[in-house]
């Protein structure tokens, strides 16, 4: 992969094999700079008064995952733990840019969201992003979702977090990873945004069932291999063509075939959340594009549907396609946007809520 106008010594370390987590730190660290220049309406919207922190830690496993919040300066309405997607990350889109000489923060999901008064928590999952392990091998979706409620278990038991209303926020796969979470802690969350949620792999993505079959038989032998073929799926997700030439300087994102276990994984997940949409029970708010051809549209309305949830609301956009917040024209990302937040702002009071004051 090139990216036009990067000089050679860059160009090599995004040459390098990004398999092993120090290379795509190295990565990451090295692009920050060219990633100033990216003209998207996620990084060039300034934030201000928010208090941002990274850091790794070594889970129960041993394994060092990557973690990162943005906190408005004043309390909290409440805290929004982010579940990432498919072969994706918690920096980069979500995270916005830094301009490393004015120190002004230049918005990103997250400090959208904190600017508008909640506290942001995200991770990158086992081999994602700049959290160690093999680059987007999933050995187990069950694994890898435990490992999420234990890094964001901690953060919930801090006193300054813990009475704070929680809500989950997932896209893509991440919504499957929320809906997994939910499952296995039913009454720990207090709602969840599902943005073009994984419920099921759109038909088009998916190989035919013969190759299907085989390729789960080989993945029992060979479960790191990348043989499962797959479209582009910057040109699925993104309408703008703008936006989508500017997915190549997501430079840690995965975007090689998918691994034959993480690609089993992912469907007998899918198969799991369609055997099980009875079991949602929490507020749910489920955006999608009408357009999408990654994730299943319909599958977001069977949802809405099947969930026992009380307090549930779907709402699709029209023509758009998968990313939602980072590839669709301006005014789309800001109308989502807009409806995530006007959605929590409705929801942010817990009960016996403490009004004490936010100290971190």
């Amino acid at each position: 992969m090139r990216i036009p106008g990067v000089s050679a010594e860059l160009q090599k370390i995004l040459s390098a094999k990004m398999d092993e987590v120090d290379a795509r730190r190295r990565a990451r660290e090295a692009f920050k700079d060219v990633q100033l220049g990216i003209d998207h309406i996620l990084f060039k919207t300034p934030c201000e008064g928010i208090k941002m922190e990274e850091s790794y830690e070594k889970n129960s496993k041993g394994i060092e995952i990557f973690h990162k919040s943005w906190l408005p300066l004043s309390r909290p309405k409440a805290a929004v733990f982010f579940c990432h997607g498919y072969g994706d990350t918690c920096t980069f889109f979500f995270e916005g840019i830094n301009s490393i000489v004015s120190w002004i923060f230049y918005a990103g999901i997250a400090r959208m969201l904190a600017s508008h008064g909640y506290a942001v928590f995200a991770m990158d999952y086992p081999g994602f992003g700049l959290s160690e392990g093999l680059h987007c091998y999933i050995p187990s979706f069950d694994g890898l979702v435990d490992t999420v409620i234990e890094q964001y278990t901690k953060i919930r038991e801090n006193p300054p977090f813990h009475s704070l209303p929680s809500f989950l926020f997932g896209e893509s796969m991440g919504g499957a990873v929320a809906l997994k979470i939910h499952m296995k802690q039913p009454k720990a969350w207090d709602g969840a945004i599902l943005v073009a949620p994984m419920c099921k792999i759109a038909d088009d993505m998916v190989p035919p069932m013969v190759v299907t079959q085989i390729l789960i038989g080989v993945a029992s032998v060979f479960p790191k291999h990348k043989l499962v073929p797959q479209k582009d799926l910057a040109e699925a997700a993104f309408r703008d063509l703008k936006k989508r030439e500017q997915t190549v300087y997501n430079v840690i994102s995965y975007k090689d075939k998918p691994r034959l276990r993480t690609a089993v994984e992912m469907l007998r997940t899918t198969q799991e959340i369609d055997r099980r949409m009875k079991e949602v029970s929490l507020p749910l708010l489920i955006l999608h594009g009408e357009a999408d051809t990654v994730t299943d549209p319909s599958v977001s309305k069977t949802l809405y549907e099947n969930a026992s949830s009380s307090d549930k609301k779907l709402k699709l956009y029209k023509e758009a396609y998968h990313a939602l917040l980072e590839g669709e024209p301006d005014e789309i990302i800001t109308q989502v946007f807009g409806d995530i937040i006007s959605w929590l702002d409705e929801r942010k009071i817990k009960p016996n809520q403490s009004s004490t004051s936010f100290i971190f």
